[in-house]
């Protein structure tokens, strides 16, 4: 399947929003293109959530225009956005954990027969359309009875499959440990080679090396920079974001305290979320841990 990542698929063009006076995003340009992904990133506050919510339709937009297909769109709530082709997916499942996988993905669409719902078809529908998303599950059971990744998996399967151009994901691995992040990231690499979309909002910067194309970075509700992960590192989108450039720390005049620790970790870490490490705390000593909002702190 031969896909043009030339041309744009959405062209967001100086979007403004207010809230009582004060603006949360001003005058933001970003274009989303088939087949990308793009990472969206900034501290808390910044306006990645509130820009993305004027493509969704959750909010209205003080100014700007957006374009999807080329066509000027005007999307006044989720449900005309998911209609218009763009589906959004978030870090709290927005699925009902007391109804069956199959009722979860055709919520709304379900298939009838004679005016019933046809389960037999729809229990049908959901194995072949989760086989393409790599899970190999039962329908018939209730969405509680899976791990919060293929619930994940779930919803945006249900996401694609009532839009199909756009995906949105905001923050869909915060609660995921490294498995469970591969099967997403694996649903999200098979989705793009299809054409789709994708923007991908978190504040690991990690996994936006892992996965995206592109990082847009907005600061104070602009964006201050756009590149191309192939050719940026870390640092230089921490800078980014800090707006200043990273210097090394420097202490003088302290000496640290001696003697056994009163607490010792070794090995301590998370899976999929903090590799692991070795601390030592000394009485009279008083250690700082510094990092990033989503560095694992």
């Amino acid at each position: 399947m031969s896909i043009d990542k030339t041309t744009p698929l959405v062209e967001m063009r100086d979007i403004s929003i207010s809230f009582g006076g004060i603006k949360a995003v001003d005058h933001v340009s970003i274009d989303l293109y088939p087949g990308e992904v793009v990472g969206l990133l900034g501290h808390n506050g910044a306006g990645k959530s509130t820009l993305i919510k004027s493509l969704t339709g959750a909010y209205h937009r003080d100014g700007g225009t957006i374009e999807l297909d080329g066509a000027l769109i005007d999307p006044r709530s989720p449900v005309e956005s998911q209609a218009l082709g763009i589906g959004t997916v978030y870090q709290e499942v927005n699925l009902l954990e007391n109804m069956s996988v199959s009722d979860n993905l055709f919520l709304g669409w379900q298939p009838t027969r004679r005016g019933m719902l046809d389960h037999r078809q729809m229990h049908r529908r959901a194995r072949e359309i989760l086989k393409g998303y790599g899970l190999d599950i039962d329908p018939t059971q209730m969405l509680s009875s899976y791990s919060i990744a293929i619930q994940q998996v779930i919803a945006i399967a249900r996401a694609v499959e009532l839009s199909g151009k756009v995906l949105i994901l905001d923050e869909p691995t915060a609660s995921l440990d490294r498995e469970e992040i591969e099967l997403v990231f694996s649903v999200v690499r098979n989705l793009t080679a299809r054409g789709m979309a994708v923007v991908f909002i978190t504040h690991f910067l990690d996994q936006v090396f892992e996965l995206a194309d592109r990082a847009t970075v907005l600061r104070n509700g602009c964006v201050v920079g756009t590149r191309r992960i192939a050719e940026v590192t870390k640092g230089d989108i921490v800078e980014l974001m800090l707006g200043h450039h990273l210097e090394a720390a420097r202490r003088s005049g302290h000496v640290a305290p001696t003697g056994e620790p009163i607490l010792s970790l070794k090995g301590y870490g998370k899976r999929g979320m903090i590799d692991p490490f070795d601390l030592d705390l000394r009485e009279g000593e008083v250690i700082g841990l510094a990092g990033l909002l989503g560095s694992g702190r």
